[in-house]
């Protein structure tokens, strides 16, 4: 005889893994920034504590972000996906007259004090217009020349807007990664991506292979292409444009197992320039060793697999889309900062999740979080 289930009526679900997680995570960015960051902004500001305060700061008000999205209804956000994806939009194209300029690029829009980088929005609203545009299709989702569309209208737009107005590729990148992997949960076949997946794969094998036949010739005029050289051999431009990738790698292999012990790296003391941004792994990898770059690396993929889990059990297909939107962001950013970090991957400015200094990604990866939250609270339990 099947076992009848019964639902526990007024008893729901809530991921206190995850919150911990998060917790965890987020204090351990707040150590490792003080201890990145100590020596450069006593030179710097005359006060080592400066970054610190600063993240903590950004993190307060990420906490309180987490609070008031874990306590909005998350369908909230199906009504706001229009208003939230063209706010974005316009906050890109505001760089073009307010955006402040650093280093070559406009970024960041500044009001006093207080910046907030419109790319970090525009991965949000891509999670909420495409959750919501998939939910709205009906039928019409299992036609893939459908999901192109749905594809190209919301993080083909955005990608091409923020490379297009702030040259920000690693951004660009990230946004279409996040719809990719939405639109692989959402359309019921696989065949098509993992054709997609192979030809990708012999693009890069060939563009390796390019590469490897002209890096003898050295730089160009190409600033992308002088980053696949650099990559390639970053030890033959160790005083120039591979100095940050050189020294990193000298962090990673001088920590060991075990590390020198925290707050005892020598690279962060003037050799990686802002060593407490996308460099802050490396310093880890040196403080903390190879053991402790791992158990990093697993608490990332116990936050990804509880992520999954209440992905895969939301009441309905706007929660699992917006936790897989989630679950993508953060993987697909640990992924790269990692691989840039180790030298895997070419180097981009992609910042650590939750570690790495900056205000608008901790604020909005937080939010987020607390979306995921609220997500998880409406389970129900059944016994």
């Amino acid at each position: 005889m099947a076992r009848k289930v019964k639902k526990m009526s007024g008893k729901r679900y809530f991921d206190y893994s995850l919150l911990f997680v998060i917790i965890f995570v987020v204090g351990l960015g707040l150590i490792m920034i003080y201890s990145t960051s100590s020596y450069t902004a006593q030179m710097k500001y005359g006060s080592s504590e400066y970054y610190f305060f600063k993240q903590l700061q950004f993190v307060v008000f990420g906490l309180f972000a987490m609070y008031i999205a874990y306590r909005m209804d998350y369908h909230i956000w199906r009504k706001l996906a229009n208003i939230v994806f063209w706010g974005s939009i316009v906050m890109v194209l505001a760089l073009i007259p307010f955006g402040t300029e650093v280093n070559g690029a406009k970024r960041w829009l500044r009001f006093g004090g207080f910046g907030i980088q419109p790319a970090d929005v525009s991965k949000f609203a891509v999670i909420v217009m495409l959750s919501a545009m998939v939910c709205s299709s009906g039928t019409k989702i299992k036609k893939f020349l459908y999901i192109c569309l749905l594809f190209i209208l919301t993080a083909g737009t955005q990608a091409l807007l923020i490379m297009s107005v702030s040259n920000n590729m690693s951004s660009a990148l990230i946004v279409l990664g996040i719809a990719f992997v939405m639109t692989f949960v959402a359309y019921p076949g696989y065949k098509v991506y993992v054709a997609f997946a192979g030809a990708a794969v012999g693009f890069v094998v060939a563009l390796y292979n390019w590469l490897q036949s002209i890096v003898h010739k050295g730089m160009t005029d190409n600033f992308r292409l002088n980053r696949l050289m650099v990559w390639l051999q970053p030890e033959n431009y160790a005083s120039g444009k591979g100095y940050q990738t050189v020294q990193a790698l000298y962090a990673i292999g001088s920590g060991g197992l075990f590390g020198k012990g925290l707050g005892k790296s020598l690279q962060k003391l003037g050799f990686i320039p802002e060593s407490q941004n996308d460099m802050i792994f490396s310093i880890i990898c040196e403080e903390l060793g190879l053991f402790g770059a791992v158990c990093i690396i697993l608490v990332f993929a116990l936050m990804l697999w509880r992520i999954v889990h209440i992905a895969q059990n939301a009441p309905d297909l706007f929660g699992t889309m917006l936790a897989t939107g989630v679950f993508a962001h953060v993987a697909i950013q640990v992924i790269l900062n990692i691989a840039v970090v180790t030298n895997f991957i070419p180097n981009t400015g992609v910042s650590l999740p939750f570690i790495s200094s900056g205000g608008s990604s901790t604020v909005v990866l937080l939010g987020e979080m607390g979306i995921v939250l609220n997500i998880s609270s409406k389970i129900r339990l059944e016994r």
